[in-house]
């Protein structure tokens, strides 16, 4: 989710989590058909919907296709670099990025596509539940700048506050700021339990809170955020970053695997190839390693058990 460039080398900043997948139940289990599984590198993005994905492939590749899955922490725009060094195979959400498609996928010709999630992805700017109640018209961008004194800050320069997450989520929200001509300053909160934090601190308290949130997310469901209303988004609307005066996309979140992976022959290419949930399914895992505090082994292996069908779909069964 991020349209920032990295500085430095890959393998600098990933924390490999060897073991994630070949020390699970089942890892020495023979491969589906016979078929050797081996090993692949399965990125992991900074958002819990995200380790959802993760959690349930790898414990359906390990204990099912006998495979060894190396899990990597990796921010967006640096796991696409991986398809280039070797060091990712599977990239399970990718939020956009047709830049990034364009340069891998095109160009290089190192990844490609490995079809939709199921996933639909939605990203904007939301205030709490009390404050829409309070101030209805607060959710019309053009009114946001009445309203500008009540999210002051020490950190926003005498401006109201948009706060936002990682800073290697996708966002235009400098661009939006400005263009839009609105007296805030975008500040970054660092990460998807700061934001949940500020939101259920916000609406506890009474506090004022603009701020970027996105959908699938399990904490709709413990709070009814509302989103603003922003310029409508029409095709083409974003196509210059720089120039963005428009809502964001609806995003059809997709998978993209590296072009060794998807002619490797491993039963893990189509296990990944039709890996498709809903965002009920995400969430739900989601719910289940950030709130109910299971590993993702153990949130995975829940799901699993629940769904069986789906997952035999998964693996053409």
């Amino acid at each position: 989710m991020n349209k920032l460039r990295y500085a430095g080398v890959l393998t600098a900043v990933a924390l490999a989590l060897a073991g994630c997948g070949g020390e699970k139940v089942g890892a020495d289990k023979p491969a589906a058909a016979g078929k050797d599984c081996g090993t692949f590198n399965l990125t992991v993005s900074p958002w819990v919907g995200y380790e959802a994905n993760a959690a349930v492939v790898s414990y359906v590749a390990t204990k099912d296709l006998g495979c060894k899955v190396v899990e990597k922490n990796l921010k967006e725009e640096i796991a696409w670099q991986g398809f280039s060094t070797g060091e990712v195979d599977v990239n399970l959400e990718n939020w956009g990025h047709e830049d990034l498609k364009k340069k891998y996928i095109t160009d290089d010709k190192v990844a490609v596509e490995a079809g939709s999630t199921g996933v639909k992805g939605i990203i904007g700017w939301y205030v709490p539940p009390w404050m829409a109640a309070k101030y209805p018209d607060i959710t019309d961008w053009k009114n946001l700048n009445k309203y500008a004194a009540l999210f002051k800050t020490s950190e926003s320069g005498g401006k109201g506050q948009l706060l936002d997450g990682d800073p290697s989520y996708v966002t235009n929200d400098e661009a939006l700021v400005k263009n839009l001509a609105l007296n805030y300053k975008v500040v970054q909160s660092g990460s998807e339990t700061a934001l949940i934090q500020a939101f259920r601190d916000a609406e506890k308290n009474k506090k004022p809170l603009l701020a970027y949130f996105y959908e699938p997310q399990w904490f709709f469901n413990e709070v009814k955020l509302v989103k603003i209303n922003l310029p409508v988004y029409k095709a083409g609307c974003d196509a210059d970053p720089a120039k963005v005066a428009c809502d964001y996309p609806p995003y059809d979140l997709d998978k993209i695997v590296s072009k060794k992976f998807a002619d490797s022959g491993s039963p893990a290419y189509d296990l990944v190839k039709n890996f498709k949930w809903t965002n009920e399914d995400q969430n739900a895992v989601a719910r289940m390693i950030a709130v109910d505090k299971l590993t993702p082994d153990q949130a995975a292996q829940k799901w699993v058990d629940q769904n069986k069908s789906t997952v035999d779909a998964w693996l053409g069964k």
